[in-house]
């Protein structure tokens, strides 16, 4: 199983990971290839960090950059445009467009998504609980 974490998947396994489950850090670790992060997961959290509605560990400049991310052991997923337009064809189950287009990645490239979004399981996309 290869894996593509949602943006709080990402900032826990850099800062908090005790919320991440057993199972979950354990799929990180083992994808096949290298778990991917997306840049709209960076986007995201860039944009939280500086309203100042998440907190992290380090910077995202210092945490999430390619460097640090490829450091981490994780590809970077860039935004295709058959990413944005899967995004925008996806039935209303989700108003969140960073979730959307996360959603529209994994079931384009074949990834399973981990999350903690239970909306996440109304698409046809494979999930796995965050913190199973």
């Amino acid at each position: 199983m290869t894996v593509l974490l949602d943006t709080h998947a990402v900032v826990w396994w850099h800062g908090d990971d005790a919320q991440l489950g057993p199972i979950a850090r354990e799929a990180i670790r083992s994808s096949a290839g290298q778990p991917w992060v997306s840049v709209a997961s960076v986007w995201e959290a860039a944009i939280k960090f500086a309203a100042g509605r998440l907190r992290l560990p380090r910077h995202p400049h210092d945490l999430l950059s390619d460097a640090a991310l490829q450091a981490g052991g994780f590809q970077v997923m860039s935004i295709r445009i058959a990413h944005a337009l899967a995004a925008a064809a996806l039935p209303r189950h989700h108003r969140d467009p960073f979730d959307r287009l996360l959603i529209a990645q994994a079931q384009i490239e074949g990834l399973t998504l981990v999350t903690v979004d239970p909306v996440f399981t109304q698409y046809d996309v494979r999930v796995l609980d965050a913190r199973a």
